[in-house]
């Protein structure tokens, strides 16, 4: 078990950006996302501020144990989830009312995650010396996934998504 599987929690009544204008209880949001578009699992728009950062990750676990057959995959997808969550916060959150969108998308082999942003700046790895308190996010991502990129926005949007993927098949562990 890793250590993000062991900390989980049970659902809270955390509450969502429900894209209208308004937080909802998580699952009211939850049942008005039941019909999602072709491939999509997911889309959930939160406020851009780190102490969502638990309800991204949750969030996206619960909705990815439906899809993954291996529960590493599900935490590596969510670890790499909070991380892309947590830059978009650091360099895309600059006002109380900034928000960030998350969607997952899955085909009968790919899983995508995207983290969109109103900032847009693309991000840029960096190098980061062993003492480091911060930098080493979109390394964390690399090492997790099977790749990551940009996009732009949506269109009329402002920013910029970045994203990762994953395939859905177990991964044979290495020697």
């Amino acid at each position: 078990m890793t250590a993000f599987r062991a900390q989980r929690r049970a659902p809270s009544s955390l509450r969502v950006h429900d894209g209208d204008g308004t937080f909802a209880p998580r699952a009211a949001v939850r049942a008005r996302t039941a019909r999602p578009a072709a491939n999509e699992l997911l889309r959930w728009t939160f406020p851009a501020d780190p102490s969502w950062a638990a309800a991204v990750r949750h969030t996206v676990t619960d909705r990815l144990a439906t899809v993954l057959p291996h529960p590493e995959q599900i935490d590596n997808a969510a670890l790499a989830t909070g991380e892309l969550f947590a830059n978009a916060v650091r360099h895309a959150g600059h006002g109380p009312g900034d928000t960030i969108t998350v969607a997952v998308e899955c085909t009968e082999h790919v899983l995508r995650v995207i983290v969109a942003d109103r900032s847009p700046l693309p991000p840029r790895p960096q190098p980061t010396d062993d003492c480091a308190e911060s930098g080493r996010g979109l390394a964390i991502v690399s090492a997790l996934t099977d790749g990551w990129g940009t996009a732009p926005p949506e269109p009329g949007s402002p920013g910029k998504r970045v994203w990762f993927t994953m395939a859905r098949g177990r991964r044979e562990a290495t020697p």
